[in-house]
């Protein structure tokens, strides 16, 4: 695809950063830090992300370690030190890494233990892309190079005049074998190491073809026990080791492919997808795959660094779900089942917490992707069919992580968007049992905690032993709403009454005096003491203040609770008036989440975490969108940046990057399931949305810039455009939405009853 990127200033700034010629989209994967977000460890999570050398949505990632093996935050910018580059198919750090084996070189004296053999690096000497990452090795004199497929990678090894050259496959602990295959130049074998989530027949098989003989091999055992001369080693620890003579400059080449499914299917994984390309041919083909991608938008703006925070954060949007499906011989769809240990037909994608994703995510893969989300739709219900529960937390199979039941908002805005796949029956079957059967659940995090408590009372009670239960009920409760859309679509208008009625239990646990969210006992009375700056507890990272908004279907009936526009609009801006005080004794220390809202100076606003990252958006369900377009542009310019700390708090799996794309777009889907976008402040001159059905959409913002965040007056196709919402259709059948931007609040624009987003409340 050849798309054109015109940058015209969209407000005074130096000649450095003024682009006025024509970019390819080769040009705009230039812009994409993949280092965006890694300057993080436990204690303050500044994105929590580490490198990821990958292709869109792929089997297998690989990283460059600067961390010891098992270790979650693997790379931590301000190391000094590489161990190696891993195959990594890790979420997140919370959630650590599975399957994982690197590969390193080294040269002179042997060293293979991870503790000797790391070497020094510099950022100053290394570059990081998407489809490409290259590091010099100092200690060794060696630069190391690697380049992605979905299920495969090439490696490029180049060293200086040595008598004694290194490379070594450490397929790490927890059960691991190795064989050296001298006449065919390979090292075969499989890692085991796993997070949890996984049967017991789980391994991850890998292939490691080189290019040049060997002139010796090692393997260790456990303990790092060397056995010189040998060509195998299996135990809970073990690596292989081959060596040569290498002349100055001389390249060495890996290709390195891995499967779950068994060691003859990695091999074909690797002949599939690399073959006997070069190391630049396959790396033309990640460059292309990333370009497709990233293609899709075209952003105009003169500010170099909001282009590389857009397409920063798209890359980021564009790594999770990942691919967990192969072919097989016959070009056949299968996956190993991370459920039920077998191998199975069909798609299967995992390393998602819905959690997070259910907000922006999936929305916009909605949007963008209806194709590949059919596919997430159908692993979603193989999922289902081999587990008999939905996922909630998925790495690679279940794991007891988060809370809610947000597999529904996901399945039923996909359906109410035209994403059918071939699975609804049974999908819509699925989300019926998460919403009505509490025994049999794998683990805490599947189906619904405390569903009997939920469904007698309303609300799961705060003095039965559930944690977290204000934040579950309120998950609930929207969880219902879109079980309620989902039915109205398929004609089940009776089941949709039912769980309409049941997406208002949100008001049981509103207190008046307060007007907030509050923890409430088995006996109707609420919990004391009340404190609504406690984290935890009641809520899941995050307190009341946070929580509160996660009405996000009926947003209206909230502001009715709380006695009107002007009342809503008070405790909105309470949030961002007050000092970042909090309460973390629930969780006995503060929590990396307490300290990023501490740190930025917005209050109480906590934009680091996901449970509030719509409430800005809610301005304008009560007739003040200027208080919006405000607060979206300041997070936008003031919490976003492509650097190492360029995040606010957890980017967790697309969610956070996925906040700005929309954002810097113009709008955001706070209410997944009711097929609207709510309008904000679009950070950029110009958008373009190249659809799947091949429509484009356009988003103009005249006389845009720095401090005009506030819209004057929109139209639509030429049409005046007066309200804070806009279709999801009306998107997907392209056309051109036109705002104008000032330095003022136009205080008239948009504020009459039909103009606000969709409420429950309001639609009967």
């Amino acid at each position: 695809m050849v798309a054109l990127f015109l940058f015209a200033a969209c407000e005074e700034r130096d000649s450095s950063e003024a682009v006025n010629e024509k970019k390819s989209t080769a040009e705009v994967l230039g812009y994409v830090n993949p280092l965006m977000g890694t300057d993080s460890d436990f204690s303050l999570s500044n994105g929590n992300t580490y490198p990821a050398i990958a292709t869109p949505w792929g089997m297998n990632f690989w990283t460059p370690m600067t961390s010891k093996m098992g270790d979650g935050w693997t790379y931590k910018y301000h190391d000094k030190k590489i161990r190696g580059i891993k195959q990594t198919h890790q979420p997140s750090p919370w959630i650590n890494d599975y399957a994982a084996f690197s590969l390193m070189a080294v040269t002179g004296d042997l060293k293979y233990k991870e503790d000797e053999r790391e070497s020094y690096f510099s950022h100053k000497a290394e570059t990081v892309r998407p489809d490409y990452y290259s590091v010099y090795l100092a200690d060794y004199d060696v630069v190391a190079e690697v380049t992605p497929t979905e299920r495969a990678a090439h490696f490029k090894f180049t060293f200086p005049e040595n008598e004694k050259s290194f490379i070594m496959l450490d397929a790490f602990n927890k059960g691991s074998m190795v064989k050296i295959l001298p006449k065919e130049r390979k090292i075969i074998g499989y890692c085991r190491n796993n997070s949890g989530g996984v049967p017991e027949n789980f391994h991850n098989y890998f292939v490691a073809e080189f290019d040049t003989d060997f002139d010796l091999n090692h393997t260790w055992d456990d303990g790092w026990k060397l056995n010189e001369g040998t060509l195998d080693a299996e135990g809970d620890h073990v690596g292989a080791i081959i060596g040569f003579k290498t002349k100055k400059g001389q390249a060495v080449h890996v290709k390195v492919a891995s499967s779950f499914i068994s060691p003859e299917q990695a091999q074909l994984n690797l002949d599939r997808e690399i073959g006997s390309d070069t190391f630049e041919i396959t790396k033309e083909k990640a460059t292309a795959a990333w370009e497709k991608e990233l293609g899709r938008i075209e952003v105009t703006s003169s500010n170099t660094d909001d282009l590389k925070t857009f397409y920063s954060c798209l890359y980021r949007v564009l790594l999770f779900p990942r691919k967990f499906y192969e072919f097989d011989s016959n070009d056949k769809v299968v996956h190993y089942s991370p459920y039920n240990g077998k191998v199975e037909e069909g798609y299967m994608f995992t390393d998602n917490g819905f959690w997070d994703t259910f907000r922006a995510v999936f929305p916009f893969f909605n949007m963008m992707y209806p194709d590949l989300n059919a596919e997430i739709m159908d692993g979603l219900a193989n999922t289902y069919k081999e587990s008999g529960w939905l996922p909630e937390w998925a790495s690679p199979g279940h794991r007891d992580c988060m809370i809610g039941s947000n597999s529904a908002p996901i399945i039923a805005d996909a359906y109410l968007n035209g994403v059918k796949g071939t699975e609804t029956e049974t999908l819509f079957k699925a989300v019926l049992k998460n919403a009505t059967q509490s025994e049999g659940r794998p683990v805490n995090s599947v189906g619904r905690a405390g569903l009997d408590y939920y469904n007698e009372l309303g609300y799961v009670p705060y003095d039965v032993g559930i944690n977290e239960n204000a934040a579950r009920t309120l998950e609930y409760a929207y969880a219902d709403f879109t079980i309620a859309q989902m039915a109205t679509s398929m004609g089940k208008d009776s089941l949709a009454q039912v769980y309409y009625d049941k997406s208002l239990n949100y008001k049981n646990l509103f207190d008046p005096s307060t007007k907030l969210m509050r923890g409430k006992n088995k006996d109707g009375q609420f919990q004391t003491p009340f404190n609504p700056l406690k984290w935890g507890d009641a809520f899941t990272e995050g307190n009341s203040l946070h929580y509160t908004w996660s009405v996000f279907h009926d947003v209206q009936g909230l502001i009715d609770l709380m006695g009107g526009d002007d009342e809503f609009v008070g405790m909105l801006d309470s949030v961002f008036e007050m000092p970042p005080h909090f309460d973390d004794s629930y969780y006995g220390f503060t929590i990396h989440e307490i300290r990023e809202m501490q740190i930025m100076n917005m209050g109480n606003y906590a934009h680091g975490n996901q449970p509030i990252q719509h409430m800005i958006y809610l301005y304008d369900y009560a007739k003040q969108p200027w208080k919006t377009q405000e607060k979206v542009r300041e997070v936008l310019t003031k919490l976003y940046t492509p650097t190492p700390d360029g995040y606010c708090g957890d980017e967790d799996n697309g969610q956070t990057s996925a906040w700005y794309v929309f954002s810097a777009m113009g709008f955001y889907p706070v209410a997944p399931a009711t097929n609207q976008y709510v309008i904000g402040s679009p950070l950029f001159n110009e958008v373009k949305l190249h659809l799947q059905n091949g429509n484009t959409f356009t988003i103009k913002a005249e006389s845009n810039g720095k401090g005009r965040p506030y819209i004057q007056g929109a139209s639509l196709n030429g049409t005046d455009f007066n309200t804070t919402w806009i279709g999801t259709e009306t998107v997907q059948k392209g056309g051109e939405l036109n705002f104008e931007m000032g330095s003022e609040p136009n205080k008239s624009w948009a504020i009459s009853e039909d103009a606000a987003p969709y409420s429950l409340s309001r639609s009967k």
